[in-house]
């Protein structure tokens, strides 16, 4: 028998943090990834976007948090399973991050399937300016103890 997810659709996390230059080296150094678009200002200030932008993994990385938040909030409620991450579906990247931007990244649950163990969440990332970096969807999943 599978336990309920102790939360509700309509319920909300966010996370803010202030995304900065050292933080895209950092990622890059991480991820491997070393694109001169996310590190090289002279190849950047070339492009479409003026200058260095952030990796995408990086900006949808803020997710994890709120997703983190969630599954604590559902454990502190009574949840018995051991909320994981099922997937990331549908995720776009509508705009840039650059260095210096505040990023606030928003968790709604959408739908909750006790049955299943199952939450699907949408999800948003907005700038400082209110203007959406990034939208997708979300799967939360309760593994049961064996």
């Amino acid at each position: 028998m599978k336990a309920p997810t102790f939360l509700e659709a309509g319920e909300v996390a966010e996370y803010t943090r202030r995304i900065d230059a050292e933080d895209i080296a950092a990622f890059a150094r991480i991820s491997g990834d070393d694109d001169p678009v996310h590190t090289d200002a002279d190849f950047a200030a070339r492009t479409a976007f003026g200058r260095c932008i952030a990796h995408g993994a990086h900006v949808m990385g803020l997710l994890s948090t709120t997703a983190s938040m969630m599954s604590r909030r559902s454990v502190a409620r009574g949840a018995t399973g051991t909320p994981v991450s099922a997937g990331y579906d549908r995720i776009r990247f509508t705009r840039p991050v650059f260095a210096g931007d505040t990023l606030t990244a928003r968790y709604v649950i959408e739908e909750v399937d006790d049955g299943r163990a199952r939450t699907r969440a949408r999800l948003e990332v907005v700038n400082q300016d209110g203007a959406t970096c990034l939208v997708g969807t979300h799967v939360l999943a309760w593994v049961m103890p064996a």
